[in-house]
């Protein structure tokens, strides 16, 4: 079972995208390493990659969290770090190159969970919530430019 990235889990954040890219190419990695059943050293690299990207990638979505102050932030990090801990779980389950069908299908179910609905819906919430406080300060409505100028019908002047 390989998995590739789609567009439809874009966040419209480059970093988070580029990062999110990475993520599927390695997991892939990883399930394609466990079901021709390849060494503990595969393995165990990609699990190291896994770790450093943990550090890295959701550092940068938590501080993204903070600095735009993000509804719903405490439960986006929970659920980072309830990935981690199902990793970890699953690296334990690996240790001694103890791969077993069960564990990559429970690889499997981790990464269609994780990459398809964590992606596609709190990230790309998080990134639209982003992208919309980024475009009102980016460029400020200019009365002689009728394109940025917005009405509002249901007012009434009193």
């Amino acid at each position: 079972m390989s998995i590739e990235w789609s567009k439809s889990l874009a966040t419209g954040l480059e970093w988070q995208d580029n990062q999110h890219k990475e993520l599927f190419k390695r997991i892939s990695a990883l399930i394609d390493a466990m079901n021709v059943g390849l060494g503990r050293e595969e393995v165990g690299r990609i699990f190291r990659f896994l770790d450093e990207y943990f550090v890295v990638h959701f550092s940068a979505e938590d501080e993204a969290m903070m600095k735009y102050n993000f509804p719903g932030g405490a439960f986006h990090m929970a659920e980072h770090r309830r990935f981690q801990q199902d990793v970890e779980q699953i690296r334990d389950e690996c240790r001694g190159n103890n791969i077993t069908t069960s564990t990559v299908i429970k690889v499997q179910r981790l990464v269609v969970d994780w990459l398809i609905n964590h992606i596609g819906g709190i990230d790309k919430a998080l990134g639209e919530y982003i992208l919309r406080i980024e475009n009102k300060g980016a460029e400020p409505v200019r009365p002689e430019d009728p394109a940025q100028v917005r009405t509002d019908s249901t007012k009434t002047l009193s």
